[in-house]
């Protein structure tokens, strides 16, 4: 059963969370599948490493100069918390509800990789791949 829960406070332990910005996250999605509209960078990651979920989902902004659009990886990678960018050619920066139903990988940590997550993949479907 995949549960679907939209900017809510409380969310069950497994449930997809789709949150249009990262800055919007809390305790209340602890180990839950955080899939956002935020682009990956730096600020980004900072919100996203107070939270442990099972996974960050973020647009990669277009990657950006020196990777700053996707920079939120290798920080929560450092972290050990799995995180993936969705191309932006995919889904609209912004729209969570846009990234969950079109969102396909373009980048992933080495925490997610190791779970896993693949570039190329539709995000929904390796979430739901995953739900248990």
């Amino acid at each position: 059963m995949c549960v679907i829960v939209y900017s809510m406070t409380m969310v069950p332990p497994t449930a997809v969370v789709l949150l249009d910005s990262v800055t919007e996250v809390t305790s209340a999605h602890d180990h839950c599948f955080v899939v956002t509209g935020s682009h990956g960078g730096q600020s980004a990651g900072r919100y996203a490493l107070a939270v442990k979920a099972r996974l960050y989902a973020f647009n990669d902004a277009g990657i950006g100069k020196d990777g700053a659009g996707i920079a939120a990886l290798a920080m929560l990678d450092a972290a050990g918390q799995p995180a993936v960018a969705v191309a932006h050619t995919s889904a609209r920066i912004g729209e969570a509800a846009d990234t969950w139903s079109r969102g396909v990988i373009s980048r992933t940590n080495a925490a997610a990789a190791a779970l896993g997550y693949h570039e190329g993949a539709l995000l929904r479907r390796a979430i739901e791949e995953r739900l248990s």
